[in-house]
């Protein structure tokens, strides 16, 4: 728990796109991303149970495509911030972010992360304990625990982010807020490149 903690504590794609939705389209949406959030921690408890994060590990050019595509997809919503800081929101989607944009955005945003790849391939391991064997019972419930934890976050984060916004309910303010998530998802996107790719 406190190694998880000290992971979904440090601010990601999922923070800033939890945080983004929230204060663009209030707290439904917001809960809507801490929902996509959570579904793509089990895909990632799902692919380690059955090997396939150790197959995409070993495997550099299958690893470097899906941070490329990760950093890709990160980069177009950080585009789509951005734009949305040029004009209205309403004028942008009509009617703010939908809840389900918002949950696919947030889910594929952790299942191409190749940070969160790397956590189930790097941390999570080291939590199990081969001489008691279940060993795919472990990794379910240290995934499950993972789902907690990264829960008892990002919601309270999206609820006081939703507090905030009724204090920053300005076009000019929102506007300011989407210019700066959507550069901050830009530099994740080329930092993942970076670190992952190049």
């Amino acid at each position: 728990i406190g190694a998880t903690l000290a992971f979904v504590m440090s601010p990601g794609p999922d923070t800033v796109l939890v945080l983004r939705y929230t204060i663009s389209s209030g707290r439904g949406v917001g809960s809507a991303a801490v929902a996509g959030v959570q579904l793509g921690l089990a895909g990632h408890t799902l692919l380690a149970v059955v090997g396939l994060s150790v197959v995409i590990a070993s495997s550099p050019n299958l690893f470097a495509l899906i941070a490329i595509a990760g950093a890709i997809y990160i980069a177009w919503l950080g585009i789509q911030g951005i734009r949305m800081g040029i004009v209205r929101i309403e004028e942008v989607t009509g009617a703010g972010i939908s809840h389900a944009k918002a949950l696919r955005d947030a889910m594929l945003t952790n299942l191409l992360n190749p940070k969160v790849i790397l956590l189930f391939l790097a941390l999570v391991p080291n939590f199990v304990d081969v001489d008691r064997g279940h060993v795919t019972s472990q990794l379910v419930v240290l995934g499950i625990t993972l789902i907690i934890v990264n829960t008892l976050w990002q919601l309270p984060l999206a609820f006081a982010a939703d507090w905030i916004r009724k204090l920053l309910d300005q076009p000019r303010i929102q506007r300011i807020i989407n210019w700066t998530t959507g550069t901050v998802l830009i530099g994740i996107a080329i930092h993942m490149l970076v670190e992952h790719v190049l």
